[in-house]
């Protein structure tokens, strides 16, 4: 299924509530994604991720319409040559491809525009198909970590997957 990555704008936030307010997809994100999802917490977002010069966070379009997100997030400290990947996308766009195809474009975009050398992203442990997702887009497991997530009354595994663009060495 063809689908682009642009920047969020103010006309996506309709469609942004409808694919967000999902319990489907609310159950494997943190609590600082709310639900319900409301046209209040579309605009607040597509507001703050506007403000980030180059972009970080795109809206998933197919056929002119925001059916998801995908963003890095930029880390400091001692993690300042790392960024997280954070994704979603509508239920009715699940297993067509589209969310390997775009980790594959954001890890491209995220090498290029950011003086970092790993991407890695945080799945949780009965999150199957984000990490088939994460596998296809060539990212590996690094760490499985029993019991580290409390979501929705119950623990889950968090588990660590990322990709390099060079060897670990020092720079």
């Amino acid at each position: 299924m063809k689908f682009l990555l642009r920047p969020w704008q103010l006309g996506d936030a309709e469609s942004l509530v409808i694919q967000a307010n999902n319990p489907n997809i609310a159950q494997f994100l943190t609590n600082g994604f709310p639900h319900p999802y409301t046209i209040e917490h579309a605009h607040s977002f597509i507001q703050m991720v506007s403000q980030h010069q180059p972009t970080q966070i795109f809206a998933i379009v197919v056929d002119d319409e925001a059916v998801g997100s995908i963003g890095l997030h930029l880390q400091s400290d001692i993690m300042c040559k790392n960024i997280e990947l954070g994704y979603f996308i509508g239920e009715a766009f699940w297993g067509k491809g589209i969310m390997t195809e775009a980790i594959r474009k954001i890890v491209d975009y995220g090498f290029k525009n950011f003086e970092i050398v790993q991407i890695f992203a945080r799945p949780f442990g009965n999150n199957l198909a984000s990490q088939r997702v994460l596998e296809k887009a060539g990212f590996t497991l690094e760490a499985q970590i029993e019991g580290n997530i409390y979501k929705n009354g119950a623990f889950q595994d968090e588990l660590i997957y990322a990709i390099r663009k060079t060897p670990l060495q020092n720079l």
